[in-house]
């Protein structure tokens, strides 16, 4: 695996002749050497999207200034909505929980056993059940429980502790409170979610049981950024798992959680490895 510092462009914008052109000769008299590009168009909607990867060893526009010289040079010309992160740049991860401890458990082993390039300062849950896991693996906890009465004041709680600790990303590893519009919009498309089907199948409190009733041969789990509709934002990472004529609900539970694992983790690392674009409320993910 390449080790040198890199630097990444999420790119999207109306589909027209020469663009892979126009980056790519931006990079290249720039001394920048690629190491990885791919791109694709929506032919119905007419719509260019692009993901690139290059060393910034050798490059010859400091750091500093690329966003800048880049919007000058190519990202205006094309009408281009565009990012840029840098490989060396750690993202910061809150993880909000409540009781149902399963994605975190998964989240932390692989933090700890260095899976994952990125930092998490805290935890934040409405119950206590996993203060003590949080810790043990040398993170902040927080308790901050949530009441139709005190929502507002303890919703701004949780976003001066996201501040002091400079979050750019939040996890919900099944967190059972639904966040404000006002909440949502401090971090837009930067909360992954995990969901307990195929949205928006069996929606409500008892999924497996609903499904259960129904017989279904398949459950899903969908991980999917949070906007102010719920359950209804841009889904990043879907999978299934099979289901037979003889499990009980407690083997849908058991099957489903550990697909919620999974499902959750690839959104993340998707998240974390910038391969992610949301347009017109869904992902383009470059994987």
């Amino acid at each position: 695996m390449n080790q040198q510092t890199t630097a990444i462009l999420l790119a999207e914008c109306p589909d027209q002749a020469g663009i892979i052109a126009k980056v790519t000769n931006f990079l290249t008299k720039n001394n920048g050497n690629i190491v990885d590009l791919e791109q694709h168009v929506d032919t119905a909607d007419k719509h260019f999207f692009m993901r690139v990867e290059w060393q910034l060893e050798n490059f010859s526009i400091d750091r500093e200034q690329i966003q800048k010289t880049f919007s000058e040079e190519v990202g205006s010309a094309l009408n281009m909505n565009w990012q840029i992160a840098f490989s060396d740049i750690k993202p910061r991860l809150a993880l909000f929980v409540s009781q149902h401890g399963h994605c975190l458990f998964d989240i932390l082993s692989r933090y700890q056993s260095g899976e994952w390039d990125v930092e998490i300062p805290l935890v934040i849950s409405n119950h206590k059940n996993h203060q003590s896991l949080a810790e043990n693996a040398g993170i902040a906890f927080h308790h901050i429980p949530i009441t139709a009465d005190n929502k507002q004041q303890q919703e701004q709680a949780q976003l001066d502790l996201l501040a002091k600790h400079q979050i750019d990303t939040i996890v919900l590893a099944r967190y059972m409170q639904i966040l404000s519009a006002n909440f949502i919009d401090h971090y837009p498309h930067q909360i992954i979610n995990i969901h307990h089907s195929f949205l928006p199948a069996f929606p409500g409190a008892r999924p497996y049981h609903s499904a259960h009733e129904r017989g279904v041969k398949i459950i899903g789990a969908t991980s999917h950024y949070v906007t102010t509709e719920l359950d209804a934002g841009p889904i990043i990472e879907q999978d299934i798992v099979r289901i037979r004529h003889n499990d009980n609900i407690d083997d849908l539970k058991r099957k489903g959680q550990d697909n919620e694992k999974i499902v959750l983790s690839r959104a993340i690392r998707h998240h974390l490895m910038r391969e992610v674009l949301v347009y017109k409320n869904r992902c383009i993910v470059f994987v």
